[in-house]
């Protein structure tokens, strides 16, 4: 393990997205950087669970916003706890930055690697430890599918509620770290609402647990302070999950309609009439399309938008349920209303939405998918400005929504292999999170922030508030290793980009916080 380096360890330099080229001095010096790391843990993981060459670490270079990346010095892959302490000790002894990573399906670029550090991937942790069904609890690596935990706990007619569209592959440890949501979020909450307990690692390897089996922990509430934290906290490696009786019933209404005006005003009069379906989903006609011409789920493809309403329980509560819906439905101005026959046709429904991503990859060769949360009575008028931006930008967007809690999803889609298209998605996407500050929501609602939305946390919070979030990760991570650079700006950075606005036309300095 202490042999020479070979030379193609780091000589490929950087790739789309990445911070800068490399020169022979900088690489030689990143070069004896790597060997001492190599050598440092050798000593505490095995030969098999250390990767460094150009082709081992090349696949970790980014999450799923594939726009930007970046190559680690290295990439460990414990198989314990115990190897997981070790790995971030002789990290923080060397002062080495460490990106936890999963399954890399997230859509922030929160574990895009640090061009000077370790990438720790956790993918060997998957297995479930226990499924309780009397406490209604399941035990899990944070390594196991979040679909996986369902799997498990179906004979016993028990399920994990969150289901983001990557639940196939997603994980639960990612799940934590974004807060993940999913269709079903309005009614059974998101990844935060389901956890009771969480395990994990300091960066001075430290074991730590947050939240417990009782209803309330004793101490302060860091359980909500760790969920969605983005690994800038600590390292999770053991998660207890809540499990839920699954509903004797499901079904759901597909709506049709002919504005995306009348199709916002039905998502608010369903919520204000007092009823909170167990999903509640919009998609405007380039996203209905796209996704009947991967899926065929028989969507109207004539419908400005559709509405997807799902009510669950118990034969008697749905179709009590399912009738309210469908009034409102109809009251609002709807073309067409389907409600699920059976249960493979509700699946079906559901296909569509759930393959929203993917089917977007088939229709244009890169998109950008962003994540921000607005008022649900503002949809329409976020869609109108969407579509103004398309203009202005040259470039197609497709938009699906969590309509019941606001939480926008619109694909922005473009060519990655044209620096011009790259740089117009990247201003197409600022200006959707900047909108959604402006009325009244957040620029995110699931995805995290990452490197992302790095310039949009500069809008969203106070310098004020941005000082108080870096103090909360000093608290815990006191010389910035886990996760440097990712999800909080420095003000040095957010005075940055204020100017950049004023200089760029966008933002009269006079409106501009104070950094």
């Amino acid at each position: 393990m202490n042999a020479p380096l070979p030379q193609d360890a780091l000589a490929a330099g950087p790739a789309a997205g990445s911070v800068r080229p490399d020169t022979a001095q900088t690489l030689s010096a990143r070069r004896e950087r790597q060997q001492r790391l190599v050598s440092a843990l050798s000593g505490v993981l095995p030969a098999h669970a250390l990767l460094w060459h150009a082709e081992d670490t090349i696949p970790y270079e980014c999450d799923g916003l594939s726009a930007y990346r970046e190559r680690p010095l290295l990439v460990a892959l414990p198989e314990t706890e115990a190897q997981v302490a070790a790995v971030l000790r002789t990290c923080r002894e060397l002062s080495v930055p460490v990106v936890a990573r999963g399954a890399g399906t997230g859509l922030s670029g929160g574990a895009m690697p640090h061009r000077d550090g370790v990438t720790l991937s956790l993918a060997k942790f998957s297995r479930i430890l226990k499924v309780d069904p009397r406490e209604r609890v399941a035990v899990v690596q944070c390594g196991v599918r979040n679909l996986a935990i369902s799997e498990a706990a179906a004979p016993y007619g028990l399920y994990y509620a969150p289901d983001p569209s990557s639940q196939i592959a997603c994980t639960i440890g990612g799940n934590v770290a974004e807060n993940s949501g999913g269709v079903h979020c309005l009614k059974y909450g998101l990844t935060l609402h389901n956890v009771l307990k969480v395990r994990g690692y300091t960066i001075d390897g430290e074991a730590v647990e947050f939240g417990g089996l009782s209803l309330d922990a004793p101490g302060l509430d860091l359980l909500s302070v760790v969920i969605g934290s983005e690994g800038m906290l600590a390292v999770v490696t053991e998660v207890v999950v809540r499990l839920i009786p699954r509903p004797q019933l499901a079904r759901c209404i597909m709506a049709s309609f002919p504005t995306v005006e009348t199709a916002g005003e039905a998502v608010a009069e369903i919520i204000a009439s007092g009823i909170i379906p167990a999903g509640l989903e919009m998609m405007d006609k380039p996203m209905t399309a796209a996704v009947e011409d991967f899926v065929h789920a028989g969507y109207d493809l004539d419908a400005a938008a559709i509405l997807l309403c799902e009510s669950d329980g118990t034969p008697e509560e749905v179709e009590e349920e399912i009738g309210r819906m469908t009034e409102v439905l109809t009251r609002c101005g709807a073309s067409g209303i389907e409600v699920s026959r059976d249960e493979a046709q509700r699946l079906k429904f559901w296909s569509g939405r759930k393959n929203a991503f993917p089917a977007s990859g088939r229709i244009s060769p890169d998109y950008m998918c962003m994540d921000s949360t607005i008022p649900r009575r503002r949809l329409a008028d976020m869609l109108r400005a969407i579509a103004a931006m398309e203009d202005r930008h040259g470039l197609r967007c497709c938009n699906v929504f969590h309509a019941g809690d606001g939480n926008l999803h619109p694909l922005i889609l473009f060519d990655a292999n044209d620096p011009d298209q790259l740089r117009r998605a990247e201003a197409f996407g600022a200006e959707i999170l900047e909108l959604s500050v402006e009325m009244g929501g957040t620029i995110t609602g699931e995805h995290g922030v990452g490197v992302e939305k790095l310039n949009s946390m500069c809008v969203q919070f106070s310098p004020e508030e941005l000082a108080m979030m870096i103090a909360v990760k000093h608290a815990f991570d006191a010389p910035g290793l886990l996760n440097p650079g990712k999800a909080i700006p420095t003000l040095h950075r957010c005075a940055e980009y204020g100017k950049m606005h004023v200089r760029r036309g966008l933002l009269p300095f006079s409106e501009l916080p104070r950094f």
